[in-house]
């Protein structure tokens, strides 16, 4: 009896991790069945049928996942931006100088510029309506964003101690210059209209930022 009552508790543990990965799966698939419908057709014309006929699911279980068109476009957004702070907090534990860090995080952005799920996102912000409704939703620019910026500080705080960046730069003041440098708003045109390349763009604008605020020391 003490076995079975010991192996029930596993078994219940099992079904129930199954369950879960089953449900992540399905919101998986339906956020990517979302993004492609609202490439294809913008927010405004995309509809939770059409999602839920591409997924082969019925509408209500769409709105189990996601109560709300918005809450999708919300759901699409964390998961770029959970995805972008987990790489910077890669780059942030390597050894490299702060420069190449910051470099390795300004090529990422770049590079990602040239897909589809830029001009996803862009397209989404450049309406009124959804930009408000994700700030509603998100509070704000989001928790991804408020640590990403930590991750970035961290990475300025380091190489001014370093002797690597200059340190009578106030570290907010380098920080929010660098964090401008990762809008999709202010560089997609160029790559985006293939004047330069993401390669390019970092040695560009990397020169124009670190020449700034590299120390008298490390620009010798």
């Amino acid at each position: 009896m003490m076995v079975q009552n010991q192996v029930e508790p596993a078994a219940t543990t099992a079904r129930s991790s199954l369950k879960e990965r089953q449900r992540q799966e399905r919101a998986d698939l339906i956020l990517q069945m979302a993004e492609a419908v609202l490439s294809e057709k913008g927010y405004h014309d995309t509809t939770i049928d059409e999602i839920a006929a591409r997924v082969g699911i019925a509408k209500g279980t769409v709105y189990l996942h996601f109560p709300s068109k918005i809450d999708l476009v919300v759901a699409l957004f964390d998961r770029d931006a959970n995805s972008f702070l987990e790489f910077a907090q890669q780059v942030a534990q390597t050894g490299d100088s702060a420069r190449v860090k910051l470099e390795h995080i300004l090529r990422h952005t770049y590079e990602g510029m040239r897909g589809k799920r830029t001009q996803l996102f862009m397209a989404l912000l450049s309406s009124t309506s959804v930009r408000n409704e994700l700030i509603e939703k998100r509070g704000g620019m989001g928790e991804q964003v408020t640590s990403l910026a930590r991750v970035i500080e961290a990475i300025l705080e380091a190489g001014k101690a370093a002797g690597q960046l200059d340190a009578t730069i106030p570290t907010p003041v380098l920080l929010r210059t660098f964090l401008g440098l990762l809008s999709p708003r202010s560089f997609e045109p160029l790559i985006g209209g293939e004047q330069v390349s993401p390669e390019e763009l970092v040695r560009y604008v990397g020169r124009i930022y670190f020449q700034g605020i590299l120390s008298p020391t490390s620009q010798s």
